[in-house]
């Protein structure tokens, strides 16, 4: 049985006539067991279940060494998927096809078992690249195929090599919007053809990451790690609330770490004083949350609940913690900036600064790229963000790491500034005593 806690981080004390309540809600899940495991279990219908689709690139773009590597991945996949889980396994050029159950099967997923293992190998190793590339219909025929199945955890794996070229942005933007809330995608990119900023729109939305993939050799190893991952989630579906009192105002709500992920766009109403926010499954694992609420100013002395954070695992409360605010005319309690606060900040800033920096060299606007790129060295130094700052030496000269004082280096290479863009929302968590 999942068991969650949550710990506040502030500084709760307000100077006179302040409004903004910032905190950092740390939330632990442990025993979450393994996907799929419990009462029904995996695939079988039950609440507990948990179905898996790999969505490979078959374009043109892929011929050679990424299509060999992608159906080698694709295979390697398919050997991580536990007996019992519902898959498929979808091909995706300008159109989706299903390689797997085999187009003319009379049901759209198969329940793993050695059979259907064999049988999704062999399909794979059929798979030819050919035709141009409209990810949308990939995300359509995959929300179709996990509308029949009776599970409540959905889990796609979706690698490109190349742009999003066959279909308007309108159609993309418009499936992504379409299928929201109905599974979780893994989005990866493989080579240095493919557009950050497109796979990392379907990532966040569907509550997955984004990475690159340099080498099709990579391909594999990542593909297991991706499913060895989603299997692991235990808790299919959680909910992060915040209660606010009336006449104040919830800023936004963002997961800091592992990863930067602003939550504020993705609210429910639990009711007229609650907001919900849907953080997707979960396994044995923490992530820190940066809340920050506006309540009206109170006479210094006074005292008051400025947010009570809960986590809802099937509508029903598993843990909580109460961010508070006290005004106060004593400067040195004030004045204190809580750590965690202060570190997160940081860090979300550093996510913004890479890719505004990486935006602006792209488009050639070579003063604010310096700019941007020279704060991202200064704030990844501050906050300890030592891959942060290694990934930026390979974009930029560092004159003063202090001072954020850079200059950008010439001829430096695409899959460098891919590395660097993609790995931007990934940080540290903050150093406690």
């Amino acid at each position: 049985m999942a068991e969650f806690s949550a710990e506040v981080f502030q500084n709760e004390f307000l100077s006179d006539g302040a409004t903004d309540v910032h905190a950092v809600v740390s939330v632990t899940c442990t025993g979450a067991g393994a996907a799929g495991i419990g009462a029904g279990g995996a695939g079988a219908g039950g609440a507990s279940g948990v179905a898996e689709i790999v969505a490979v690139d078959t374009s043109g773009s892929m011929q050679g060494r990424n299509m060999e590597a992608a159906k080698h991945a694709a295979a390697v996949a398919v050997d991580q998927i536990p007996d019992g889980t519902l898959f498929a396994i979808i091909g995706g050029s300008h159109v989706a096809t299903r390689i797997f159950p085999y187009p003319n099967a009379r049901v759209p997923m198969v329940t793993m078992e050695p059979g259907a293992r064999n049988e999704a190998k062999r399909a794979i190793s059929t798979m030819a690249a050919g035709g141009g590339t409209a990810i949308s219909t990939w995300l359509r025929l995959a929300d179709d195929l996990f509308a029949t199945a009776p599970v409540a955890q959905k889990h796609l794996i979706l690698l490109t090599d190349g742009k999003n070229e066959s279909e308007p942005t309108m159609h993309l933007d418009r499936m992504i919007a379409d299928v929201t809330g109905h599974f979780q995608c893994d989005a990866r990119g493989v080579g240095d053809r493919w557009v950050v900023e497109e796979l990392r729109k379907i990532s966040t939305a569907l509550l997955g990451t984004v990475d690159l993939i340099a080498r099709p050799e990579d391909i594999a190893e990542d593909f297991s790690a991706l499913v060895r991952k989603s299997m692991a989630r235990g808790v299919a579906a959680v909910d992060l609330r915040v209660w606010a009192p009336q006449g104040s105002q919830v800023l936004f709500v963002k997961q800091v770490a592992p990863e930067v992920d602003d939550l504020t766009g993705r609210r429910t109403e639990v009711n007229p004083l609650t907001s919900g926010y849907p953080t997707g499954a979960w396994a044995d694992e923490t992530r820190d949350y940066h809340v920050a609420v506006r309540v009206p100013a109170k006479p210094v002395g006074s005292e008051q609940l400025a947010a009570r954070v809960q986590i809802a695992v099937d509508g029903g409360v598993a843990a909580s913690g109460l961010v508070k605010a006290k005004w106060s005319d004593d400067s040195t309690l004030t004045a204190r900036i809580s750590p965690e606060v202060a570190h997160y900040t940081g860090q979300a800033e550093l996510a913004s600064a890479i890719q505004e920096g990486l935006a602006a060299k792209a488009a050639g606007d070579e003063a604010t790229a310096t700019v941007k790129l020279g704060r991202a060295v200064q704030l990844a130094a501050e906050t300890g963000n030592d891959d942060a700052t290694s990934r930026l030496r390979k974009i930029v000269e560092v004159e003063n790491e202090e001072e954020g004082t850079v200059r950008l280096k010439r001829n430096t290479a695409k899959l460098d500034e891919m590395a660097l863009d993609t790995a931007s929302t990934k940080t540290t968590r903050v150093r406690r005593a």
